[in-house]
């Protein structure tokens, strides 16, 4: 992530409406997901400076990883629940996890298998996988170089990542599905007009609001009504070793 991006990132995430809207859709999935009898642990890989954990932590026990130390708060509430360290094999905690986010992470690695088989390889048996990575390559826009994307997701292509890494993937959708139309035009306009990557910014409160309320709805039909596509792609998925045992 650009450093100047990191230091907007905690504004960003409590205000813009995109990153209201995927928490929403983030924790519908978990209550979905989460059995009668809770969960103990829960992992979020990427977390930043945990802005995410007071929402979690209804579902358990939380913890995060986050390897840019400069995105944290030393005195941040959720900072003792944090290890400032990179996610690979030399990550050994003492219990496994019933549930592990990605959220928005596979999309930043050379190497994303290797992530996504050391994620499996720390779920309790029948824990969850969740992720969230940016759709469809041809709306690329200079969002992903500020972002230091490697790629963008389709179905087809998580699927090819999943079979590598032994994800089952149990359900998978699309979000924002106005977006697509409106990143394509933006990459039209890219085209014509060469330039530098700049930071996003929240718009004024009332339209931060407006477009926040109908992405919501178009969401929740969305639940109901799957669409072919989207700029984001949501996945849930077990271990293959669990699929084979059920």
């Amino acid at each position: 992530m650009d450093p100047s991006y990191g230091r907007e990132y905690r504004e960003l995430y409590r205000r813009h409406w995109w990153w209201r809207v995927r928490e929403g859709e983030i924790l519908h999935e978990l209550r979905t997901l989460q059995p009668a009898s809770g969960w103990q642990h829960l992992l979020d890989v990427g977390c930043g400076d945990g802005l995410f954990f007071d929402q979690l932590s209804r579902f358990g026990a939380v913890e995060g990883i986050e390897p840019d130390a400069s995105l944290l708060d030393p005195a941040g509430k959720w900072r003792s629940a944090i290890h400032v360290v990179p996610f690979d094999e030399r990550f050994q905690p003492p219990h496994r996890f019933d549930v592990i986010l990605m959220l928005d992470v596979l999309e930043h690695l050379e190497h994303p298998d290797r992530a996504l088989r050391h994620a499996i390889s720390l779920l309790s048996p029948g824990g969850y996988l969740l992720c969230t990575v940016p759709a469809l390559s041809w709306i690329w826009t200079r969002h992903d170089e500020i972002n230091q994307h490697y790629r963008r997701y389709d179905r087809r292509s998580f699927r090819a990542l999943a079979r590598i890494a032994g994800l089952d993937i149990l359900r998978e959708r699309y979000l924002f599905q106005w977006l697509v139309g409106a990143k394509l035009l933006v990459r039209g306009m890219e085209l014509l007009v060469p330039g530098k990557p700049s930071l996003p910014g929240i718009p004024s409160r009332p339209v931060n609001a407006l477009i926040r309320g109908v992405t919501t709805i178009e969401q929740r039909i969305n639940r109901l009504v799957p669409m072919p596509l989207g700029s984001s792609l949501l996945v849930v998925g077990r271990s293959v070793d669990v699929k084979a045992t059920r």
